[in-house]
């Protein structure tokens, strides 16, 4: 009888493992986004749109960091300090481990469970106990230890498409750990050079300070000579106080950015500090490629897409629940009335076979809960698909901007030079007795203020580049998603 029982626990558990390969629900299919052939701003239009590929990255060349095209040291300090103590990072990295754990977790149920117990007590047989034999003490001890082994076969692929779904899930949040680094980096990058676009305000604003001290000098020893008024001298020192106080208003937001970085790095806003270098030379140049690689290159579309595969496991998950529930199960152990006897091999207990369960009327449970797995992947197929387009416009903006702005600096360019030579010509005339003091007044203040957009446009550009930067991906690609 042991003999035949054993065999045909062996031949149910073969089966079971012949049938584990099956998983039933619809095999992942990434949503198809169309995308052009290359960016307007960067490339001819026009030809024929294909279809995004969501297969193995175009770009498996990791440009790392991408901050570093700035030849900027302190950028580049600023950088790896973000990286490696940004608190937000650090919270979007143990959100990442949980997720992992959680495939670990999942992943468990492939496996039989085991458990062991002890159990030790004293009982009482009451005296009117139904059938109870004459001889029967009162009182008796029970020493047990048992063993119980539990195993679930995954024959519909329940498991296996849990697992699928947590995987997917775990990606999606390396992909978010990413997106949040290279989004904190970018923001970071961006404060960085706003803060060297107000030293080079602050610089201009200091140079025109000394010039319009020249001025008020000027038209003091013209008072002491008669040939200007008292008028003149009040309107140059009102032109320079209003100068200096532009530079004090710079001071104000400088430090407010310089808390900013702070906060960026996970360091007291009190004792940061940053040491002023004004910004010069024009953005480098950013190799953009063509728009079907953004799939591969932006971590954000990667967590998009990855909650589509994760939603679309689900629908097997709730698939399976149409199926019947199949456990293989043992238990054994030793348990005797006397702990002395208790490792006897006559003290030995098992039993051992397989159960099943079937759900035969459920009121539309199971069919309900299909249905909203459905709409759920459906729901992040669409957004998927909209952080696509999100993807697009985002690099076409920066694109425009960093052209846009390239015209207009060169155009204000010429406005700061025509400026210069005007106030110039005016100071001359001056000079020469030849112009009032309101046309020095009035050109020195037309040229500050062609200087300052000008000086403000070095920063746009650069920040623009930045912003391009962030919108390709910063270097990073899918290639780089844990395979979970």
């Amino acid at each position: 009888m042991t003999r035949r029982t054993s065999l045909a626990a062996v031949g149910m558990l073969g089966a079971a493992l012949g049938m584990g390969g099956c998983k039933v629900g619809p095999a992942y299919k990434a949503p198809a986004v169309q995308a052009p052939p290359a960016y307007s701003e960067n490339g001819a239009n026009g030809a024929p749109k294909g279809n995004w590929s969501a297969a193995a990255p175009a770009d498996d060349k990791n440009r790392g960091q991408w901050w570093t095209v700035y030849g900027d040291t302190e950028l580049d300090h600023l950088e790896e300090q973000c990286a490696s103590a940004n608190l937000s990072i650090a919270a979007a990295s143990q959100a990442y481990e949980q997720s992992h754990a959680l495939v670990q977790s999942v992943r468990s149920a492939l496996f039989p469970s085991v458990s062991i117990g002890a159990s030790a007590s004293r009982n009482r047989i009451s005296s009117y106990r139904p059938l109870r034999p004459v001889t029967a003490p009162n009182y008796y001890w029970d020493f047990l230890i048992p063993l119980s082994i539990s195993w679930e076969p995954d024959i519909w692929g329940r498991v296996h498409r849990q697992i699928e779904s947590a995987s997917a899930t775990a990606q999606a949040s390396a992909a978010d750990l990413a997106n949040t680094r290279l989004s904190l980096q970018g923001t970071l990058a961006a404060t960085y050079f706003q803060i060297r676009g107000i030293d080079l305000q602050t610089k201009l604003l200091q140079s025109t300070v000394d010039a319009y001290t020249q001025t008020l000098s000027l038209t003091e020893n013209r008072r002491k000579g008669g040939l200007a008024s008292e008028s003149d001298v009040e309107q140059a020192k009102t032109q320079l106080e209003q100068t200096r106080a532009q530079m004090i208003d710079l001071g104000v937001q400088r430090a407010k950015l310089e808390h900013a970085i702070a906060v960026l790095i996970a360091v007291p806003a009190q004792t940061y500090k940053l040491a002023e270098k004004p910004l010069a030379g024009d953005p480098p140049a950013i190799p953009v490629g063509i728009p079907s690689e953004l799939l591969q290159r932006r971590p954000d579309i990667a967590t998009a897409e990855r909650r589509v595969a994760a939603a679309n496991a689900q629908i097997g998950v709730q698939k399976s629940a149409y199926y019947p529930n199949i456990t293989l199960g043992a238990n054994g152990g030793v348990e005797s009335s006397d702990i002395t006897t208790l490792m006897n091999t006559r003290s030995t207990l098992w039993n051992a076979g397989p159960s099943a369960s079937e759900i035969l009327f459920d009121a539309g449970r199971r069919k309900a809960n299909v249905k909203a797995a459905v709409a759920e992947r459906e729901q992040a197929a669409a957004l998927y698909q909209q952080q696509v387009l999100s993807a697009f416009r985002d690099v076409e903006d920066q694109l425009s901007s960093l052209r846009i702005l390239a015209d207009e600096a060169q155009v204000q360019q010429r406005a700061v030079a025509s400026a210069e030579r005007s106030t110039e010509l005016s100071i001359l005339r001056y000079k020469r007795g030849l112009a009032p003091y309101l046309e020095v007044l009035t050109n020195q203040t037309i040229q500050l203020s062609n200087e300052r957009v000008a000086a403000g446009l070095v920063a746009d550009r650069i920040i623009a580049s930045v912003g391009l930067q962030i919108a390709i991906g910063g270097g990073w690609n899918a290639t780089q998603l844990p395979k979970d």
